[in-house]
């Protein structure tokens, strides 16, 4: 929503082009400066920040929701999605007292004001998804009503709006455990890459070291990369290999135990 008379479409008809009691939350990581990042937003006149999200179009299903929301947030298209819980056991969606003052707060910029029982104000159901983007391609939109973006780091995540800590908590599990599943590195780093970098965001995504050496000889082993021709020049006597991943293994689950150990 871009302006004003956007929000207030939005708030008086929104009910008939979207399904009033089912959103879309998106956990977005991005890999950054040796640290995995989720992408925050902040609405207008709430403390705390929230997770990126919208509702679902009356014709519309999940997934294609989840990937106009995304584009619409980041810019960014044929993102890696996956879909990973479905939360309404919160408290505070069942508190549509709450929920309606804190919309009301948000919405006051557009001088529009929801009642009780307004379709804003009812309970909600939320389809949780992450995205993996590449950190240095995602360009922040503008919204009428978000005063604020921002990367966060994981281990460094403030206290949210709503069940978002929560909703953070399963995204990151799940990263966690089909990182031994499948490329998930792929879809964080660019296409051509250091050792220390891909070895620096596995620590970071599962939170605890590897050998170095274990660990490049298991991704050789594996074939899930390949060792370029080319080097990558950052000082006078550094200049270290280029890897790519190998999409022959990479874009094919893993079997099973192959990534249980480094």
């Amino acid at each position: 929503m871009n302006n004003s008379e956007d929000v207030v479409d939005f708030v008086h008809n929104g009910h008939k082009r979207y399904l009033p009691h089912l959103s879309i939350d998106c956990v977005i990581f991005g890999y950054h400066d040796q640290q995995l990042k989720i992408l925050l937003i902040r609405y207008h006149d709430q403390e705390n920040w929230s997770l990126p999200g919208g509702f679902v179009e009356r014709r519309e299903a999940l997934t294609a929701a989840a990937h106009r929301i995304l584009y619409e947030k980041t810019r960014l298209t044929n993102l890696f999605l996956q879909q990973f819980y479905t939360f309404g056991d919160s408290p505070i969606r069942l508190d549509h007292i709450e929920i309606q003052n804190n919309h009301n707060k948000v919405y006051a910029k557009a001088n529009v004001a929801i009642s009780d029982d307004h379709w804003l104000s009812k309970r909600t159901l939320s389809i949780g998804y992450y995205a993996l983007v590449d950190y240095q391609a995602v360009t922040i939109t503008p919204e009428f009503l978000v005063e604020g973006y921002s990367w966060v780091d994981i281990n460094s995540i403030p206290p949210l709006q709503y069940d978002h800590n929560e909703i953070i908590d399963k995204a990151l599990v799940t990263l966690r455990s089909q990182i031994y599943q499948q490329a998930i590195g792929q879809n964080l780093l660019p296409e051509k890459f250091t050792l220390p970098e891909i070895h620096s965001l596995y620590e970071s995504i599962l939170d605890r070291q590897f050998d170095r050496r274990n660990f490049r000889k298991k991704l050789l082993a594996l074939g899930l990369v390949t060792q370029l021709e080319e080097r990558r020049k950052i000082g006078q006597h550094r200049s270290p290999f280029l890897y790519a991943f190998n999409p022959e293994i990479a874009n094919k689950p893993f079997e099973a135990g192959a990534m249980t150990a480094f």
